[in-house]
């Protein structure tokens, strides 16, 4: 099956540099301490909230995946050069582009797997939790409605990120772009705080 593979000369990327393992660290504790606060914030006011709002929270864990997801591949899919003649022109937002697309690897891994993989989970729990509030508030069969949820939960997320995806690819430069203006902005109202 694999005959003659070993003779293909294949081009690695060695742009990248060197594995990272503080980065790697920072990122597996971050993940751990941000899906176990949203998951405390989550566990504890679903019994506290309306159902109506329970499904309007868990739409919104499952919208912040999809767009975040859209954002990893975004940054890491678009290209520099139309940023450098932007920064040289001083447009806002470009130099901040360019240091996302130089970054997008990290980018790509805390959009894509700690923020898209967090609401992934968190959503899950979120549904179980709506699921056992709907059964002792309307009686309804736990099963059916964790079938019915489950699967419309799964539907959204799994057709969102295949949208947001086929976006990023598309208007990979403009998103980076639109990200980059609100780093911008952000800076800049930093920057107006200090002082």
């Amino acid at each position: 099956m694999f005959r003659g593979f070993g003779k293909l000369k294949i081009k690695e990327n060695n742009t990248i540099g060197k594995t990272n393992y503080k980065w790697i660290v920072f990122i597996v504790a971050l993940t751990f301490f941000i899906s176990v606060l949203l998951t405390l914030v989550s566990d504890s006011a679903m019994p506290k909230v309306h159902i109506g709002a329970a499904l309007f929270i868990l739409a919104l864990i499952v919208f912040a995946g999809i767009l975040f997801d859209m954002v990893g591949l975004a940054v890491a899919t678009a290209t520099e050069t139309p940023f450098h003649s932007m920064a040289a022109r001083k447009v806002k937002g470009a130099r901040h582009a360019i240091q996302l697309i130089r970054h997008a690897e990290k980018v790509s891994i805390l959009c894509n797997d700690v923020v898209g993989d967090i609401s992934g989970i968190i959503s899950g729990s979120t549904t179980a939790a709506i699921v056992i509030r709907f059964a002792i508030a309307y009686g309804y069969e736990s099963v059916l409605v964790s079938l019915i949820l489950t699967g419309l939960v799964a539907a959204f997320t799994i057709g969102g990120k295949a949208a947001g995806k086929s976006m990023a690819l598309k208007n990979a430069n403009r998103i980076t772009y639109t990200v980059a203006l609100l780093f911008y902005y952000f800076d800049k109202i930093r920057k107006r705080g200090r002082a």
